[in-house]
C-alpha cells in the first residue's frame, strides 16, 4: 500500500506525517539547569496540531552548535535518508545549523528526501510557498557569505604578498637562506616574515650553518 493512504471503509485516509523532533543545548550548564525540555514541549504542542506522529525526539544536550558532528543530529539525518521520516522540526535554526550555508545543504537534502522542515520561532515551513521563498533567500545569502569568505582570504593572501612575505614554508631553512634574508630586508622580523617563517626557525638555521 502506498505510504500516506489508508483504507477506512472503503475512503482512502492520509496517515499523519512522521515526525522527528530536533532540539539542543549548547553547554553542559544549560543542560544541567534547563536540558532542551521547553524546545521539547513547544515543538511536541506544534506536532499535535498539526496532527503529526511523533516517531522521536532527538535532543543533543550540552553540544555546541559548530561541531560538525553531533551524536543526535546525525542519527537524525541518518533517519532521513532512510525515509523514515516525513517532516523534520526544530525550535529555532541556531539550533539546527552551524552555519547559513551548513542550515542551506540539509535544506537542499530534505527536498531532495522528500522532507519538510519546519522552524517553530522562525515560522518558516518548506510545504509552503512562503517557506519555499524563504528557502531560496537562504540559499542567496549562503552563497553571499561564502563569496564574501572567499573575497577575504585572497585580499589577505594579496595584502601578504605586498608586503613581501613569501607564502608557504620551506621545508628546510638553511643557513646561507637565512643570512640572505637578513642581508636583504635589514633585520632579522623582516626577514621571518618575508620567509613566512619564525625568528626562531631562522636563528636555529644560522646555528647550523
Amino acid at each position: 500500500m502506498e505510504r500516506g493512504v489508508r483504507p477506512y471503509e472503503g475512503v482512502a485516509m492520509t496517515a499523519p506525517l512522521r515526525a522527528a523532533l530536533y532540539t539542543r543545548v549548547s553547554t553542559r550548564a544549560q543542560a544541567d539547569k534547563h536540558g532542551t525540555a521547553y524546545q521539547r514541549e513547544a515543538l511536541q504542542k506544534m506536532a499535535d496540531a498539526r496532527g503529526w506522529d511523533v516517531l522521536g525526539v532527538y535532543a543533543d544536550e550540552g553540544v555546541s552548535g559548530r561541531r560538525a558532528s553531533r551524536p543526535k543530529l546525525d542519527a537524525l539525518m541518518l533517519d532521513a535518508r532512510r525515509r523514515e521520516v516525513d517532516v523534520v522540526a526544530v525550535w529555532r535554526f541556531d539550533r539546527f545549523a552551524r552555519s547559513l550555508s551548513h542550515l542551506v545543504t540539509a535544506l537542499n537534502e530534505f527536498k531532495a528526501l522528500g522532507v519538510q522542515f519546519v522552524s517553530h520561532q522562525e515560522g518558516i515551513d518548506t510545504s509552503t510557498p512562503i517557506g519555499v521563498a524563504m528557502f531560496q533567500i537562504a540559499g542567496a545569502f549562503a552563497e553571499l557569505e561564502a563569496s564574501l569568505a572567499r573575497e577575504r582570504v585572497q585580499a589577505g593572501v594579496d595584502a601578504a604578498r605586498e608586503r613581501g612575505v613569501v607564502l608557504g614554508r620551506p621545508e628546510v631553512l638553511t643557513g646561507d637562506q637565512a643570512r640572505a634574508a637578513l642581508a636583504a630586508h635589514g633585520g632579522l622580523r623582516p626577514a621571518a616574515r618575508a620567509l613566512g617563517v619564525g625568528t626562531a626557525t631562522i636563528r636555529r638555521a644560522m646555528a647550523r650553518g
